[in-house]
């Protein structure tokens, strides 16, 4: 991370003319990705999470959010977590939680029309529900962007970090690793990405503050990170 003159860190800018010029497939995270986290939206979800960990655990809300925190950094999702300890319907839950309005969302232009830059095939990897990411896609003016949708449900509820998640979307989109790139928030989420040779973008508010030779390419912001970055058939 870059500093100023008195050796503190620089306000977090997003970065400016990455060569991703050997790139033929854009694999993008959906919540916190492809909308800012300032939107506040995840946090209803996160809410919703909350009242069924009480409701499930019996435990008060404080407690609850605790273990659904401790799932979400043990098991990658607090489903995986709940699956593991209580006798609970994954599909239930998935359609109960993500049952939020959707009106703090709105559609960027800006990265529209950065979107419409990209050549091959554009797909969302998500650990949300098919139809959490269907809804978000469509209010957020996305659909026509993207060529498929990986989901929770096609890994099996197997969430991203896991490796053979990866293996699974891959195949699923026939996608050389080699040629992909990878936009994520969530910092874990990039090593196995890294690992199999995935370009890595981490993106949103933890990109100049995260640390890992797995993180290549770093964005404050999505929509001015793909409108500088440098694609094949730009002009020389």
């Amino acid at each position: 991370m870059t500093a100023d003159a008195s050796g503190g860190p620089l306000a977090a800018t997003t970065e400016i003319g990455a060569d991703l010029r050997h790139v033929r497939s854009w694999v993008f995270d959906l919540d916190n990705t492809l909308y800012p986290p300032e939107s506040q939206f995840l946090k209803q979800v996160e809410q919703r999470i909350n009242q069924y960990v009480v409701r499930t655990s019996g435990l008060p809300s404080a407690e609850a959010l605790s273990v659904q925190k401790g799932y979400l950094h043990d098991y990658g999702t607090s489903l995986a977590g709940l699956m593991l300890h209580y006798q609970i319907d994954p599909h239930d839950f998935l359609a109960e939680v993500h049952d939020v309005p959707l009106d703090v969302l709105t559609p960027d232009p800006g990265l529209h029309a950065a979107l419409e830059r990209l050549q091959g095939p554009r797909l969302i990897f998500t650990n949300g529900s098919i139809g959490h990411a269907r809804r978000v896609m469509e209010r957020l003016e996305l659909t026509r962007f993207f060529d498929g949708v990986f989901a929770l449900e096609d890994a099996d509820l197997i969430p991203k970090p896991d490796p053979r998640t990866f293996d699974k979307m891959l195949a699923r989109f026939d996608v050389d690793p080699a040629t992909a790139c990878f936009f994520e928030d969530t910092p874990k989420n990039l090593e196995p990405a890294h690992a199999i040779g995935m370009t890595t973008v981490l993106v949103g508010p933890k990109a100049f503050t995260a640390e890992g030779d797995h993180i290549q390419h770093r964005a404050a912001s999505l929509g001015p990170f793909l409108a500088a970055a440098m694609l094949d058939g730009d002009p020389q």
